[in-house]
């Protein structure tokens, strides 16, 4: 293996090494905010599998907001409920899209495994563009109060489109998706009577989640 030469300037290579840390910060952030996006992605679209209308949309709602405030209290932006649903509000415009793939589950026959399917695919890809949109906002301006909307929405859009496509690979897999909810509704509960901490609760549902 070919060693590097040493460099002649002492002063030019420490005034590089923040620089490379830097860098190496960087990708580590992007690295963790890309783990905390495709589990909350997962984990909307298993909220959408929820075989009750209505409810799948509350938890998808949940989901989302925990997205946000992890992804925020990661890049050291201030958050608060109703700045997180604001933000999301904003995005995302009227639920009736969201509410129409709900509501179908209530057709007798055929209307909770199309409902489920739609909900599930729609919870995903939301969830994972309202993330996108998040982070790359949150590497440019700051916090939640200083969104540019029209930028915000297009970009939302497009995140949306590559969101969907990663929610296909979950076709066929409702009844799984819906158990696999449930199982982390589970370990919520352990975690608030104190049975779990908060790291063992992150581990367990990301155990959880790599199953599907």
């Amino acid at each position: 293996m070919q060693e590097n030469e040493p460099h002649a300037n002492h002063g030019a290579e420490e005034s590089e090494n923040p620089i490379v840390l830097s860098t190496q910060s960087s990708l580590e952030l992007d690295a963790a905010s890309d783990k905390i996006i495709r589990t909350h992605t997962v984990w909307a679209i298993c909220a959408g599998a929820m075989p009750l209308p209505l409810f799948d949309i509350a938890a998808v709602t949940a989901v989302q907001m925990d997205a946000l405030k992890q992804l925020a209290k990661l890049h050291g932006v201030d958050y608060s409920g109703a700045t997180g649903k604001n933000f999301v509000t904003a995005l995302t415009g009227s639920t009736f899209a969201r509410l129409g793939a709900s509501l179908i589950k209530v057709i007798p026959g055929v209307g909770s495994a199309i409902g489920g399917v739609s909900m599930m695919a729609m919870s995903g890809a939301s969830t994972y563009a309202v993330c996108q949109v998040a982070v790359n906002h949150f590497k440019t301006k700051g916090d939640f109060l200083d969104v540019d909307l029209e930028p915000a929405k297009s970009a939302y859009k497009e995140a949306l489109e590559k969101g969907k496509k990663f929610a296909k690979s979950f076709e066929g897999k409702e009844k799984q998706a819906n158990s696999t909810y449930d199982l982390l509704k589970e370990l919520e509960h352990l975690k608030s009577e104190g049975l779990l901490t908060e790291e063992e609760f992150e581990k367990k549902r990301e155990e959880v989640l790599g199953r599907l």
